[in-house]
Protein backbone atom coordinates (compact mmCIF):
# COMPACT_ATOMS: atom_id res chain seq x y z
CA UNK A 1 0.00 0.00 0.00
CA UNK A 2 2.85 2.39 0.81
CA UNK A 3 4.07 2.32 -2.79
CA UNK A 4 0.67 3.46 -4.07
CA UNK A 5 0.18 6.12 -1.40
CA UNK A 6 3.61 7.66 -1.98
CA UNK A 7 3.00 7.80 -5.73
CA UNK A 8 -0.49 9.28 -5.35
CA UNK A 9 0.65 11.84 -2.79
CA UNK A 10 3.57 12.94 -4.94
CA UNK A 11 1.39 13.11 -8.05
CA UNK A 12 -1.26 15.20 -6.30
CA UNK A 13 1.34 17.66 -5.01
CA UNK A 14 2.95 17.97 -8.45
CA UNK A 15 -0.41 18.49 -10.16
CA UNK A 16 -1.35 21.25 -7.72
CA UNK A 17 1.98 22.97 -8.34
CA UNK A 18 1.58 22.64 -12.12
CA UNK A 19 -1.95 24.03 -11.86
CA UNK A 20 -0.69 27.05 -9.95
CA UNK A 21 2.12 27.54 -12.49
CA UNK A 22 -0.43 27.43 -15.35
CA UNK A 23 -2.45 30.20 -13.71
CA UNK A 24 0.39 32.41 -12.52
CA UNK A 25 2.22 32.42 -15.85
CA UNK A 26 -0.95 32.61 -17.93
CA UNK A 27 -0.47 29.24 -19.65
CA UNK A 28 -4.23 28.71 -19.44
CA UNK A 29 -4.72 31.57 -21.91
CA UNK A 30 -3.97 29.19 -24.79
CA UNK A 31 -7.34 27.58 -24.02
CA UNK A 32 -9.21 30.86 -24.51
CA UNK A 33 -9.63 32.86 -27.66
CA UNK A 34 -11.95 35.27 -29.37
CA UNK A 35 -14.54 32.52 -29.91
CA UNK A 36 -14.41 31.25 -26.32
CA UNK A 37 -12.82 28.07 -25.03
CA UNK A 38 -10.45 26.33 -27.42
CA UNK A 39 -11.18 22.72 -26.44
CA UNK A 40 -8.38 21.28 -28.58
CA UNK A 41 -5.79 23.64 -27.14
CA UNK A 42 -7.04 23.02 -23.61
CA UNK A 43 -6.90 19.24 -24.03
CA UNK A 44 -3.37 19.39 -25.47
CA UNK A 45 -2.17 21.59 -22.62
CA UNK A 46 -3.77 19.32 -20.02
CA UNK A 47 -2.30 16.24 -21.73
CA UNK A 48 1.22 17.67 -21.64
CA UNK A 49 0.99 18.69 -18.01
CA UNK A 50 -1.05 15.66 -16.92
CA UNK A 51 1.26 13.04 -18.43
CA UNK A 52 4.29 15.10 -17.47
CA UNK A 53 3.15 15.28 -13.84
CA UNK A 54 2.65 11.51 -13.67
CA UNK A 55 6.09 10.73 -15.11
CA UNK A 56 7.75 13.29 -12.84
CA UNK A 57 6.12 11.43 -9.94
CA UNK A 58 7.50 8.14 -11.24
CA UNK A 59 10.98 9.61 -11.72
CA UNK A 60 10.94 10.87 -8.13
CA UNK A 61 9.42 7.68 -6.67
CA UNK A 62 12.63 6.07 -5.42
CA UNK A 63 13.97 9.30 -3.92
CA UNK A 64 10.65 10.17 -2.27
CA UNK A 65 10.24 6.63 -0.92
CA UNK A 66 13.70 6.62 0.66
CA UNK A 67 13.24 10.12 2.04
CA UNK A 68 9.80 9.59 3.58
CA UNK A 69 10.57 6.21 5.14
CA UNK A 70 14.23 7.01 6.00
CA UNK A 71 15.11 3.77 4.23
CA UNK A 72 18.78 2.86 4.11
CA UNK A 73 20.02 1.08 0.99
CA UNK A 74 22.11 -1.98 1.83
CA UNK A 75 25.49 -1.36 0.21
CA UNK A 76 27.50 -3.71 2.39
CA UNK A 77 25.52 -6.34 4.35
CA UNK A 78 25.80 -5.93 8.11
CA UNK A 79 25.27 -9.48 9.22
CA UNK A 80 23.71 -12.71 8.02
CA UNK A 81 20.15 -11.36 7.85
CA UNK A 82 21.01 -8.55 5.45
CA UNK A 83 23.12 -10.92 3.35
CA UNK A 84 20.20 -13.34 3.14
CA UNK A 85 17.90 -10.49 2.16
CA UNK A 86 20.20 -9.45 -0.69
CA UNK A 87 20.68 -13.03 -1.86
CA UNK A 88 16.94 -13.70 -1.85
CA UNK A 89 16.13 -10.54 -3.83
CA UNK A 90 18.91 -11.36 -6.29
CA UNK A 91 17.59 -14.89 -6.77
CA UNK A 92 14.02 -13.71 -7.32
CA UNK A 93 15.16 -10.97 -9.70
CA UNK A 94 17.10 -13.49 -11.79
CA UNK A 95 14.12 -15.84 -11.87
CA UNK A 96 11.85 -12.97 -12.94
CA UNK A 97 14.30 -11.79 -15.61
CA UNK A 98 14.92 -8.28 -14.26
CA UNK A 99 18.00 -6.38 -13.11
CA UNK A 100 19.04 -6.49 -9.48
CA UNK A 101 17.02 -3.83 -7.60
CA UNK A 102 18.38 -1.69 -4.81
CA UNK A 103 17.46 -3.26 -1.48
CA UNK A 104 16.70 -1.04 1.50
CA UNK A 105 15.61 -1.38 5.11
CA UNK A 106 13.56 1.12 7.06
CA UNK A 107 12.65 1.25 10.72
CA UNK A 108 8.94 0.67 11.32
CA UNK A 109 6.95 -1.68 13.56
CA UNK A 110 4.45 -2.24 10.71
CA UNK A 111 4.83 -5.31 8.54
CA UNK A 112 5.38 -3.75 5.15
CA UNK A 113 7.42 -3.99 1.97
CA UNK A 114 7.18 -2.12 -1.30
CA UNK A 115 8.85 -1.83 -4.67
CA UNK A 116 9.10 1.24 -6.87
CA UNK A 117 11.22 2.72 -9.63
CA UNK A 118 11.12 3.95 -13.23
CA UNK A 119 11.90 0.64 -14.92
CA UNK A 120 12.23 -3.10 -14.42
CA UNK A 121 16.00 -2.84 -14.25
CA UNK A 122 16.29 0.19 -11.97
CA UNK A 123 13.93 -0.53 -9.10
CA UNK A 124 13.99 -0.29 -5.32
CA UNK A 125 12.71 -2.97 -2.94
CA UNK A 126 12.30 -1.75 0.64
CA UNK A 127 11.43 -3.86 3.67
CA UNK A 128 10.39 -2.72 7.14
CA UNK A 129 12.13 -3.97 10.27
CA UNK A 130 8.72 -4.98 11.58
CA UNK A 131 8.24 -7.41 8.70
CA UNK A 132 11.67 -8.95 9.22
CA UNK A 133 11.00 -9.41 12.93
CA UNK A 134 7.47 -10.79 12.56
CA UNK A 135 7.75 -13.23 9.66
CA UNK A 136 9.67 -16.41 8.97
CA UNK A 137 12.18 -16.54 6.15
CA UNK A 138 9.79 -18.54 3.98
CA UNK A 139 7.15 -15.85 4.44
CA UNK A 140 9.62 -13.03 3.79
CA UNK A 141 10.86 -14.79 0.66
CA UNK A 142 7.30 -14.95 -0.66
CA UNK A 143 6.71 -11.27 0.16
CA UNK A 144 9.89 -10.34 -1.69
CA UNK A 145 8.71 -12.45 -4.63
CA UNK A 146 5.45 -10.50 -4.54
CA UNK A 147 7.32 -7.18 -4.77
CA UNK A 148 9.68 -8.43 -7.47
CA UNK A 149 6.63 -9.49 -9.48
CA UNK A 150 5.29 -5.94 -9.28
CA UNK A 151 8.56 -4.77 -10.82
CA UNK A 152 8.69 -7.52 -13.46
CA UNK A 153 5.09 -6.84 -14.50
CA UNK A 154 5.84 -3.14 -14.94
CA UNK A 155 3.07 -2.17 -12.54
CA UNK A 156 4.53 1.24 -11.68
CA UNK A 157 4.91 2.22 -15.34
CA UNK A 158 1.38 1.06 -16.15
CA UNK A 159 0.08 2.92 -13.10
CA UNK A 160 1.88 6.05 -14.32
CA UNK A 161 0.21 5.84 -17.73
CA UNK A 162 -3.21 5.45 -16.11
CA UNK A 163 -2.50 8.31 -13.72
CA UNK A 164 -1.33 10.48 -16.62
CA UNK A 165 -4.60 9.96 -18.49
CA UNK A 166 -6.57 10.68 -15.31
CA UNK A 167 -4.51 13.81 -14.65
CA UNK A 168 -5.28 15.02 -18.16
CA UNK A 169 -9.04 14.69 -17.75
CA UNK A 170 -8.98 16.05 -14.18
CA UNK A 171 -7.22 19.22 -15.39
CA UNK A 172 -9.45 19.43 -18.48
CA UNK A 173 -12.76 19.03 -16.62
CA UNK A 174 -11.67 21.33 -13.78
CA UNK A 175 -11.01 24.15 -16.26
CA UNK A 176 -14.19 23.55 -18.27
CA UNK A 177 -16.38 23.46 -15.17
CA UNK A 178 -14.38 26.29 -13.57
CA UNK A 179 -14.97 28.54 -16.57
CA UNK A 180 -18.70 27.82 -16.57
CA UNK A 181 -19.05 28.36 -12.81
CA UNK A 182 -16.91 31.51 -12.86
CA UNK A 183 -19.10 32.97 -15.63
CA UNK A 184 -22.31 31.91 -13.86
CA UNK A 185 -21.35 33.71 -10.64
CA UNK A 186 -20.36 36.85 -12.49
CA UNK A 187 -16.61 36.32 -12.81
CA UNK A 188 -14.81 38.48 -15.35
CA UNK A 189 -12.36 36.29 -17.18
CA UNK A 190 -9.41 38.08 -18.71
CA UNK A 191 -8.79 36.28 -22.00
CA UNK A 192 -5.18 37.38 -21.98
CA UNK A 193 -4.45 35.78 -18.63
CA UNK A 194 -6.62 32.65 -18.69
CA UNK A 195 -8.86 33.61 -15.77
CA UNK A 196 -9.08 35.79 -12.69
CA UNK A 197 -8.68 34.92 -9.01
CA UNK A 198 -12.21 33.47 -8.79
CA UNK A 199 -11.55 31.17 -11.72
CA UNK A 200 -8.18 30.18 -10.23
CA UNK A 201 -9.70 29.22 -6.86
CA UNK A 202 -12.54 27.28 -8.46
CA UNK A 203 -10.14 25.34 -10.69
CA UNK A 204 -7.81 24.47 -7.79
CA UNK A 205 -10.77 23.23 -5.71
CA UNK A 206 -12.21 21.20 -8.59
CA UNK A 207 -8.81 19.77 -9.48
CA UNK A 208 -8.38 18.56 -5.88
CA UNK A 209 -11.87 17.04 -5.66
CA UNK A 210 -11.73 15.40 -9.10
CA UNK A 211 -8.21 14.14 -8.35
CA UNK A 212 -9.53 12.52 -5.18
CA UNK A 213 -12.32 10.81 -7.16
CA UNK A 214 -9.81 9.64 -9.77
CA UNK A 215 -8.17 7.72 -6.94
CA UNK A 216 -11.01 5.18 -7.29
CA UNK A 217 -9.67 4.14 -10.70
CA UNK A 218 -6.09 3.92 -9.44
CA UNK A 219 -7.16 1.82 -6.45
CA UNK A 220 -9.12 -0.54 -8.71
CA UNK A 221 -6.01 -1.07 -10.81
CA UNK A 222 -3.95 -1.63 -7.67
CA UNK A 223 -6.34 -4.27 -6.33
CA UNK A 224 -6.37 -6.11 -9.63
CA UNK A 225 -2.58 -6.19 -9.86
CA UNK A 226 -2.24 -7.46 -6.28
CA UNK A 227 -3.71 -10.81 -7.24
CA UNK A 228 -1.11 -11.15 -10.00
CA UNK A 229 1.67 -10.13 -7.63
CA UNK A 230 0.46 -12.71 -5.08
CA UNK A 231 0.62 -15.37 -7.78
CA UNK A 232 4.16 -14.25 -8.60
CA UNK A 233 5.12 -14.33 -4.93
CA UNK A 234 3.81 -17.89 -4.71
CA UNK A 235 5.77 -18.88 -7.81
CA UNK A 236 9.05 -17.32 -6.66
CA UNK A 237 8.83 -17.89 -2.90
CA UNK A 238 6.41 -20.79 -2.59
CA UNK A 239 2.63 -20.85 -2.34
CA UNK A 240 2.68 -22.04 1.27
CA UNK A 241 4.96 -19.16 2.21
CA UNK A 242 2.77 -16.61 0.40
CA UNK A 243 -0.41 -17.87 2.08
CA UNK A 244 1.32 -17.95 5.47
CA UNK A 245 2.61 -14.39 4.97
CA UNK A 246 -0.92 -13.16 4.20
CA UNK A 247 -2.27 -14.96 7.24
CA UNK A 248 0.35 -13.25 9.38
CA UNK A 249 -0.59 -9.89 7.84
CA UNK A 250 -4.26 -10.53 8.58
CA UNK A 251 -3.45 -10.23 12.26
CA UNK A 252 -2.33 -6.62 11.81
CA UNK A 253 -4.66 -3.63 11.85
CA UNK A 254 -4.08 -2.54 8.27
CA UNK A 255 -7.37 -1.44 6.74
CA UNK A 256 -6.13 -1.01 3.18
CA UNK A 257 -7.55 2.50 3.14
CA UNK A 258 -5.42 5.64 2.82
CA UNK A 259 -5.58 7.95 5.85
CA UNK A 260 -6.82 10.76 3.59
CA UNK A 261 -9.81 8.59 2.70
CA UNK A 262 -10.44 7.58 6.30
CA UNK A 263 -10.53 11.28 7.20
CA UNK A 264 -13.73 11.55 5.13
CA UNK A 265 -15.40 9.00 7.38
CA UNK A 266 -15.04 6.16 4.86
CA UNK A 267 -14.07 3.03 6.73
CA UNK A 268 -14.92 -0.61 7.31
CA UNK A 269 -15.95 -3.17 4.72
CA UNK A 270 -18.69 -1.15 3.03
CA UNK A 271 -18.98 -1.02 -0.75
CA UNK A 272 -17.87 2.63 -0.67
CA UNK A 273 -14.81 1.81 1.43
CA UNK A 274 -13.88 -0.98 -0.98
CA UNK A 275 -13.63 1.54 -3.84
CA UNK A 276 -10.72 3.24 -2.05
CA UNK A 277 -8.84 0.10 -0.95
CA UNK A 278 -5.40 -0.28 -2.51
CA UNK A 279 -5.39 -4.03 -1.73
CA UNK A 280 -8.17 -6.62 -1.87
CA UNK A 281 -9.26 -8.12 1.47
CA UNK A 282 -6.67 -10.62 2.64
CA UNK A 283 -9.26 -13.42 2.82
CA UNK A 284 -9.92 -12.99 -0.92
CA UNK A 285 -6.21 -13.05 -1.70
CA UNK A 286 -5.71 -16.24 0.28
CA UNK A 287 -8.73 -17.85 -1.41
CA UNK A 288 -7.33 -16.94 -4.85
CA UNK A 289 -3.99 -18.56 -4.00
CA UNK A 290 -5.64 -21.71 -2.66
CA UNK A 291 -7.71 -21.95 -5.85
CA UNK A 292 -4.59 -22.03 -8.02
CA UNK A 293 -3.90 -25.44 -9.53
Amino acid sequence: MLRILLFLGTNLAIMLVLGIVCSIFGIDRWAYGQAGINLTGLLVMCGVFGMGGAFISLAMSKTIAKWTTHAQVIEQPRGANEQWLLDTVRHHAQQAGIGMPQVALYDSPDMNAFATGMSRNHALVAVSTGLLQSMSRDEISAVLGHEITHVANGDMVTLTLIQGVLNTFVMFLARIIGSVVDSAIGGNRDDNRGGGIGYFLIVMLLQTVLGFLATIVVMWFSRWREFRADAGGARLGGRAGMISALQTLSGSHESGLPKAVQAFGISGDSSVARLFMSHPPIAERIAALKAQV
